[in-house]
């Protein structure tokens, strides 16, 4: 029996998130510490109080949810220690894998994530653009979709929820053609631009240079790449799969199909939510999602 542990990405955040780790284990209030003292603002109070306008903010977004999930970790380690087999996390999520694999410390976490989100909100202004959630439409009919409107497949999250990213014109004009060809539903997400796609192009190759000077080591376990659906191969794998991350897909259910075929059976999400564990069900079944997110959840 195999286990995976999972990390979460953008949206998963509430205000609210992390206090009761903050409160209850001094270890995990230090992390928050350090990662004011990295980041140069309190992360920690953003996080509990918000206000939420100012948690959705992506340079905030997401070294918050990286911080949380580090204490989620953390806090697991001291009362529940689990070994995992594998790692793996969506988007942002990807760096929190990396670093519960060893393979990136805390500080050097937080450091790539705010830059991560200020050059990612950097492109949404330089170049806008938008995010369509589509539900029930059979991937090849989407894959002619984004051919015929100039979008991009950015986040393939189970086989019936697929997130289409481009320009507001062509997610428009896709919109309009999922409705026709019957998806169950075709949402606009209220999002600052076009993630997971050429037009963060910019943050890209900001993000390249950036990541040159951090220093990464071989994961203790096999951590998942979200633009490959299978284990980065080697440290510099790592760097040029990270970059590549910013506009190319999030290939989540081919990466889920991956652990299951490996054996795993039981997965552990560990930070904010409990998206990645709805999405599990909907993937493959024979894998089991719990979620450690809050104190309550170690003791359950």
């Amino acid at each position: 029996m195999k286990k995976a542990i999972l990390f979460p990405g953008q949206g998963s955040q509430s205000v609210g998130m992390g206090r009761d780790f903050y409160d209850a284990i001094p270890e995990c209030k230090a992390l928050f510490e350090k990662a004011n003292e990295v980041l140069g603002y309190d992360i920690a109070a953003i996080c509990f109080d918000g206000p939420e306008e100012e948690l959705k903010k992506s340079h905030n977004t997401q070294p918050a949810i990286f911080t949380v999930s580090a204490a989620a970790f953390e806090a697991m380690k001291l009362k529940k220690p689990m070994n995992f087999d594998y790692a793996a996390g969506h988007s942002l999520g990807e760096w929190g894998a990396l670093y519960a694999a060893a393979a990136i410390s805390f500080e050097d976490t937080l450091r790539v994530l705010k830059v991560r989100g200020e050059f990612i909100q950097a492109a949404c202004i330089a170049n806008p653009g938008a995010m369509l959630a589509v539900i029930n439409l059979d991937r090849s009919v989407l894959e002619k979709i984004a051919g015929e409107t100039g979008v991009t497949m950015a986040n393939i999250n189970s086989p019936d929820q697929i997130v289409l990213s481009g320009t507001a014109e062509g997610i428009a004009k896709a919109e309009g053609l999922c409705k026709a060809a019957g998806a169950k539903r075709a949402l606009p997400l209220p999002v600052a631009g076009a993630f997971h796609s050429p037009l963060m192009a910019p943050a890209a190759e900001k993000m390249a240079a950036f990541l040159k000077d951090i220093p990464l080591a071989a994961p203790t376990i096999p951590v998942l790449s979200n633009v490959t659906g299978k284990p980065h191969e080697s440290v510099e794998a790592i760097r040029a799969n990270m970059v590549a991350q910013i506009t190319g897909s999030v290939r989540w259910v081919e990466s889920m199909q991956w652990l299951a075929a490996q054996g795993v059976t039981e997965a552990l999400e560990c930070g904010p939510g409990k998206v990645l564990a709805g999405l599990m069900k909907r993937i493959d079944k024979t894998v089991s999602v719990s979620n450690i997110g809050a104190i309550s959840d170690l003791e359950a």
